[in-house]
């Protein structure tokens, strides 16, 4: 560089190139950032999509969803059968608006409104519309084929919203008084946090339906509950405070308990919309009760328009539930840094010998002293496990990454089981046939998991081809399908012809169901489970497999029972002929000439009978007939005894228990349970 020049300061070349005259800002007026916090409640109302709260009608379903899912917690926790009732009342924009103290207002300037239809527009959809009815009326008079008359065309505004009081009420443990603000007004607050097999897990659910009633409606939730022989009935009405994330209540009060009720009632008012998300809610409930058999659920949809309401009401199959998943210990390869020690400031232990064997499973005491005498002289069975340093909590989580540990059991899981899947769908589906099959305890990253599956073939309201039907921790799934583990493995990875089922033109439901004390979800609304963990990937195929294999001996039956109907209705066909002519040989036998060579006696007195008219052509037809309709009746009794369908009109009934408080102990099976009066 030459020794002249000097290196200009950068300020001096921004100078030049916005004109050479421009002065640096003083930095006393240079804006400083405003550090800003945000609460949990606040977070969660503006990116509500993450709950499932993308729009009013996914609203509406995710609404249903958790508090139903809350419900049968609360019902299951208590080992009580669950008693659900779930109710949508759709509420006009007059009630809305009375309920709120508004005066409707009519209005004035129609094209300030976002459904403006102006003179052009409507006078060109009336002539469309006019055509077509012109189209339709010559067609009818020729014979030809009409088309659906199309229905008036209304544009539906931005403003013109639509309203629901959705209300669920339960039979399950109910909430303490004084927790019902905090259990329902405080995002990131629950009852379900720490590692267990639970329907929900982030302490949302309830509070986003709070959170979008504030949202969409500005009304408050209103809450009635009351706990096994509770006097008293807790009413709370209530909202939250977004930005300080803690209840706002309005009314919270003990009301006399008449009815000795015990349980919860929800009701809350948000925006929503019931045309586009029916079939998802009512599917919804219909997978609940496939996965829930011991569970009675009570929809209703209520609306000022009468054809528009609907009840349907799912009733109990069994009395057997699965048994309430325990919590459980974490394994030492499924925690970090930020677990262990969290899991050091919690614990009552206080060296780390007991801190190894009891914090975590799969460490015996011999096994956390062999484990502690790897990680170096730093470290000693008696040293105090809160006075470990940052370095040697690293060391501990390095090990636990690198040592080999015995995979955990599943004891802590609790499936539907075979029993109740199968009871499930035949109550619900009305299969020709099913099989089940529940896979033994798995393991990824740390834990364990278990997959149960189910196989149907026909039934009602069944579509041809692949019905697949996916559970979470007995939560049906139903966005997302099309990347999850269950319809990849069910589309491409099943030869479903090698077990006699035709993807296409079968009516095939697959049921899959998996369980673990940590779903792997993917995407923030827990809708799906990925593709990319082959240890899930191979158990659900295995499962689908197991099914298939059982359905194929089916199957395989099933045709040869119909080859052995065709050659019976063949055989009867050629009675007459047959009975005719063996008739006729008899008879013209020579009984004479035969006795001169020897013959059986039983072939001489037949020849006796037919010359004596004994035996005549009636009788041989009689005979085979009868022998065809026996081979045939055994047949299918064979058939009814492998397949466990009975050709014989049923009628499905639920039995109660004759003493309602009698103590009962269960041995699970397979597809059986035995039950044990204590």
């Amino acid at each position: 560089m030459d020794s002249d020049s000097s290196e200009e300061p950068p300020v001096d070349v921004k100078k030049r190139k916005r004109g050479g005259n421009a002065k640096a800002t003083p930095k006393s007026k240079v804006k400083e950032s405003v550090l800003k916090q945000k609460s949990p409640a606040e977070f969660f109302a503006e990116n509500k999509n993450i709950a499932g709260f993308d729009n009013p009608g996914k609203s509406l379903y995710t609404t249903v969803r958790e508090l139903v899912e809350n419900a049968l917690d609360s019902a299951e926790s208590i080992s009580e059968l669950p008693v659900i009732e779930v109710t949508i009342e759709e509420i006009t924009k007059s009630k809305f608006n009375t309920m709120i103290g508004l005066v409707d207002r009519e209005r004035v300037d129609e094209e300030l409104y976002d459904d403006f239809e102006s003179v052009k527009v409507r006078e060109k959809r009336l002539l469309k519309e006019a055509r077509v009815q012109e189209m339709n009326t010559k067609n009818a008079a020729s014979g030809k084929k009409t088309k659906e008359p199309q229905q008036l065309k209304t544009i539906k505004g931005r403003g013109d919203t639509s309203f629901f009081r959705v209300t669920c009420k339960d039979n399950g443990r109910g909430m303490p008084h004084n927790d019902i603000p905090n259990m329902l007004g405080r995002v990131l607050s629950g009852t379900k946090y720490g590692l267990k097999q639970t329907r929900g897990k982030f302490g949302l659910g309830a509070k986003m339906a709070l959170i979008w009633s504030k949202m969409s409606t500005g009304l408050p939730i209103e809450i009635s509950s009351s706990m096994i022989d509770q006097n008293y009935v807790s009413f709370c009405k209530l909202d939250i405070d977004i930005h300080r994330n803690i209840p706002h209540i309005h009314l919270h009060e003990k009301r006399d308990n008449t009815e000795d009720w015990h349980g919860a009632e929800i009701q809350v008012i948000i925006e929503g919309n019931w045309t586009t998300y029916r079939s998802k809610i009512l599917h919804y409930m219909r997978q609940m009760a496939v996965i829930t058999p011991y569970a009675q659920f009570v929809f209703s949809f209520i609306s000022d328009m009468q054809d528009k309401n609907v009840t349907v009401q799912f009733s109990r199959r069994t009395d057997v539930m699965p048994p309430i998943p325990p919590e459980t210990k974490y394994h030492p390869s499924a925690v970090d840094l930020l677990l262990i020690k969290r899991l050091i400031a919690e614990t009552t232990k206080q060296n780390l010998l007991q801190f190894l064997q009891h914090e975590f499973v799969n460490i015996g005491k011999s096994y956390a002293q062999r484990l502690i005498e790897e990680m170096g002289a730093d470290f000693s069975s008696k040293m105090t496990v809160k006075s470990l340093s940052s370095q040697q909590l690293v060391r501990i989580h390095q090990l636990f990454r690198q040592a080999k540990f015995d995979d955990p059991n599943g004891v802590c899981l609790s499936p539907a089981g075979e029993y109740n899947l199968r009871l499930g769908i035949t109550k619900e589906l009305h299969p020709d046939m099913v099989a089940t099959y529940s896979g033994s305890p798995q393991v990824f990253e740390g834990h364990p998991f278990i997959v149960e599956a189910g196989i149907s073939l026909g039934g009602k309201d069944v579509k041809q081809g692949l019905n697949i039907f996916r559970f979470a921790n007995r939560i049906p799934l139903l966005f997302e399908r099309g990347a999850d583990v269950v319809t990849r493995t069910a589309q491409k990875r099943i030869n479903w012809n090698s077990y006699k089922i035709n993807q296409t033109q079968d009516k095939i439901g697959v049921f899959v169901s998996i369980v673990s004390t940590k779903i792997p979800f993917k995407g923030t609304g827990k809708e799906y489970i990925g593709d990319d963990i082959s240890e899930i990937s191979s158990a659900v195929k295995v499962a689908i497999k197991q099914c298939c294999l059982q359905l194929k001996s089916k199957i395989v039956k099933k045709i040869q029972a119909r080859e052995r109907q065709e050659r019976k209705r063949n055989l009867t066909r050629y009675v007459p002929d047959a009975s005719r002519a063996i008739h006729d040989m008899l008879k013209e036998t020579d009984l004479d000439a035969k006795r001169k060579r020897p013959l059986p006696d039983d072939y001489i007195e037949i020849l006796n009978k037919v010359s004596t008219n004994e035996i005549t052509e009636a009788t041989f037809r009689d005979k085979l007939i009868q022998h065809a309709e026996q081979v045939d009746y055994e047949m299918a009794l064979d058939y009814a005894t492998q397949t466990g369908i009975i050709e014989e009109p049923r009628e499905d009934i639920y039995i109660k228990p004759y003493e309602e408080n009698r103590k009962f102990l269960d041995f699970h099976g397979t597809n059986f349970v035995f039950r044990f009066i204590v």
